[in-house]
């Protein structure tokens, strides 16, 4: 039986370290949750909306933690070099000792456009640009720099890079669930990393990604199904509901009504929260990231306490 692990997103936000006082609390807070038994801490990125750059903040984290996995949640690479991001990954799982996965994904059709543009990447071949950027790290992390020929990255020369602490390098999860995403999931990626609202649609999504996964290239690689839930644990139901509206509106600037029909976003006391975490667990889902709907430090200590707490209510094991 697979073992299910849950995951803490790290508060990296400007807003939250504002907030919160120096980025280096962001480092001590996931040292504490290496300690209150979380299996891995993630950490988010972003040109529009202010927040510490995720890679650097990993590398400091790799050198005060000794056993949690550490991951991108989700990483755009576009935002970076190819070849550059090749040898800063690589250079990052050689100080975390093999323990970096990496959520990738390809931006938001109505919000990332002014990111794409500053970066130098075409929005409308933003898909192709992060699978030929996959590829390329790929080969790079196995030794290859020979001229690379993508649909969009083309290379006549490349340099050597050092070789990531894993053979072949992390693995690299993809975010998304239109039929698109479970499409290149099945080909390219080594993990699926969705929030979908309706726990129907993830059991289905995850269905279809396996089913194709049986006749493609990557038959044999081992597939890692995963979830993005945005939670609050409070047995007051309006002031939950409260706390992930002001965290809705405020990361956002968009109505609670409108992100969760687009996220997992729950909000209700511990068996409450356990019990819908619980039916994507039996949809499939092995490895849960758990994003505290919290701006204010004095909430968020408050709510790891509680999520904490919550770990004890949830499956370890999946189900068979």
């Amino acid at each position: 039986m697979n073992e299910i692990r849950y995951g803490l997103v790290a508060p990296a936000g400007q807003a939250q370290v504002v907030a919160g006082g120096p980025v280096r609390g962001v480092v001590e807070l996931v040292v504490g949750a290496e300690r209150r038994g979380f299996d891995s801490v993630w950490v988010g990125d972003s040109l529009l909306r202010a927040r510490i750059e995720p890679l650097a903040l990993l590398a400091a984290v790799s050198s005060v933690t000794e056993r949690i996995t550490l991951g991108t949640a989700v990483l755009i690479p576009a935002y970076r070099h190819p070849v550059q991001a090749a040898l800063t990954i690589a250079s990052l799982d050689l100080l975390a000792e093999g323990r970096l996965i990496l959520g990738v994904g390809g931006g938001f059709p109505g919000i990332s456009e002014p990111e794409f543009e500053l970066s130098g990447v075409r929005f409308r071949t933003r898909f192709s640009h992060l699978d030929d950027t996959v590829h390329l790290w790929r080969r790079l992390w196995s030794g290859n720099s020979e001229p690379f020929r993508g649909k969009v990255l083309r290379y006549d020369w490349l340099p050597e890079v050092p070789r990531p602490h894993r053979p072949g390098g992390p693995p690299i999860w993809l975010g998304g669930i239109t039929p698109t995403a479970l499409a290149r999931t099945t080909r390219h990626y080594d993990g699926w990393l969705p929030y979908p609202p309706d726990v129907a649609d993830y059991a289905s999504g995850l269905a279809a990604i396996r089913t194709a996964r049986t006749t493609s290239d990557r038959a044999d690689t081992p597939l890692t199904p995963a979830l993005f839930a945005t939670i609050v644990v409070d047995d007051d139901p309006d002031r939950a509901r409260a706390v992930l509206r002001d965290y809705a509106e405020t990361t956002y600037r968009m109505p609670l009504e409108r992100i969760e029909q687009i996220q997992v976003m729950i909000a209700g006391s511990a068996d409450d929260v356990a019990s819908r975490l619980n039916r994507y667990v039996e949809a499939g889902a092995e490895h849960i990231l758990l994003r505290i709907a919290a701006v204010d430090p004095v909430v968020f200590t408050t709510q790891l306490d509680r999520v904490t707490g919550l770990l004890e209510r949830l499956p370890r094991v999946a189900p068979s």
